[in-house]
């Protein structure tokens, strides 16, 4: 891996076919990412719109420690 980390194993998923990625820029609680992540997958059964789902999510979670990690990459619909 060259010293891209997180933005370069982003692009090679992009490339490789994948629409979008979640990601974490630095390391977060298993526990924490585990309800974020859940809450999130839950909101985008409602509405395929990844960005909006996200942001349904973030606003359930006032604190940026719980989400300031993630970050969308790709597709947002």
């Amino acid at each position: 891996m060259t010293g891209d980390g997180v933005i370069g194993l982003s692009r090679s998923l992009i490339l490789a076919g994948t629409a979008s990625v979640v990601v974490s820029l630095w390391a977060v609680p298993d526990a924490a990412t585990a309800t974020l992540m859940t809450e999130f997958y839950q909101a985008l059964l409602k509405n395929p719109d990844k960005a909006e789902a996200m942001l349904i999510t973030l606003k359930q979670y006032p604190e940026p420690r719980d989400w300031a990690a993630f970050t969308l990459v790709g597709q947002g619909e």
